[in-house]
């Protein structure tokens, strides 16, 4: 098996996700995982697609994920990651698409409006 390279996007992160066959390691940005997201919650939402598909433990994974926030990139991890599983096998669309790991959630910050104090919070008014 060749390395599969996939891309994942969630708000403004972005992550490339490189998978190989091997013995289950995980590296983020030339960490390790552990040490990326110190958080179980991150963890458990990287590890996802892998412990779905019945593929922990089976795949070394290297990522550089660059932009956003910590969420916002372990995001962007599980969609590429989700999206080198169903390359892999066909047959793992099936279980993913469901539980909407192939979904590239399209919400963005909305820009501030000039004249407004925010996107959408405008100026106090008071008449004296």
């Amino acid at each position: 098996m060749e390395v599969i390279h996939k891309i994942g996007r969630r708000k403004t992160a972005v992550a490339r996700a490189y998978v190989a066959q091997g013995s289950g390691n995980i590296t983020i940005n030339k960490k390790d995982m552990a040490v990326y997201f110190p958080t179980a919650t991150l963890q458990y939402k990287v590890n996802q697609p892998l412990v779905m598909t019945n593929n922990e433990g089976n795949f070394d994974i290297t990522v550089n994920v660059y932009g956003g926030g910590i969420t916002g990139q372990a995001e962007a991890i599980r969609l590429a990651l989700s999206r080198a599983m169903c390359e892999l096998d066909a047959e793992n669309r099936g279980i993913l698409k469901p539980e909407g790991l192939l979904t590239r959630d399209p919400r963005m910050v909305e820009r501030k409006k000039f004249g407004q104090k925010k996107a959408r919070k405008k100026f106090q008014f008071s008449k004296r």
